[in-house]
């Protein structure tokens, strides 16, 4: 079983980013599940959402303490709540940021995770290229399936297909493969620069 743990701040996206994830799992013929922890409900303030990934039917209820995948939507965080409470440092974490992981003050932590585990994109920056909005969270759905490979992008195509009308649809599709293609190209830029 795959666990993952976002977390954002109200507004982002944060809960539609776990549905979308556990809809695209399950268009795959996988077992998933998604579900929301508020704190308080209202704009800009901390979320958390839980996904689950598997081959077999998941039983278990409650909150992922231990993500495989940690997903950060808003580094902000990082002075805020301890988003790194209960990560496995042999998975994977994935950063918004357009900001080194010196710069974020993260190096110390993600320096326990395995060589092209760690990996920070400006999935904000796209989203308001593609979505026209600060919503970084399809983008990350992307990235996540470049990085982790437990979905396929025509996978969450269908998914957003699902939850949005075209005129959204297209653009937060658009969205996702710019974080999969984004993901895709570094890691393919330290393969060759490893090889040479």
């Amino acid at each position: 079983m795959f666990q993952i743990r976002i977390h954002g701040r109200g507004g982002q996206g944060v809960v539609s980013a776990s549905e979308l994830l556990s809809v695209a799992a399950f268009e795959e013929g996988k077992y998933s599940q998604s579900f929301p922890s508020f704190g308080s409900e209202r704009m800009g303030a901390p979320v958390q959402a839980f996904a689950r990934i598997s081959d077999k039917n998941i039983t278990i209820r409650e909150p992922v303490m231990n993500p495989d995948m940690l997903i950060i939507q808003d580094p902000t965080l990082f002075q805020a709540v301890n988003v790194f409470d209960g990560a496995k440092t042999d998975g994977y974490l994935l950063i918004n940021s357009s900001k080194t992981v010196e710069q974020l003050g993260i190096d110390e932590i993600s320096s326990q995770y395995p060589k092209n585990h760690v990996m920070i994109l400006p999935a904000t920056e796209l989203a308001v290229k593609y979505i026209k909005q600060p919503k970084p969270n399809t983008v990350l759905l992307g990235a996540f399936a470049a990085l982790s490979h437990m979905v396929k992008i025509p996978a969450l195509e269908n998914a957003i297909r699902g939850k949005f009308a075209k005129k959204i649809a297209d653009p937060n599709i658009a969205a996702t493969t710019a974080g999969y293609n984004f993901v895709m190209n570094y890691l393919q830029q330290k393969t060759q620069k490893q090889g040479a």
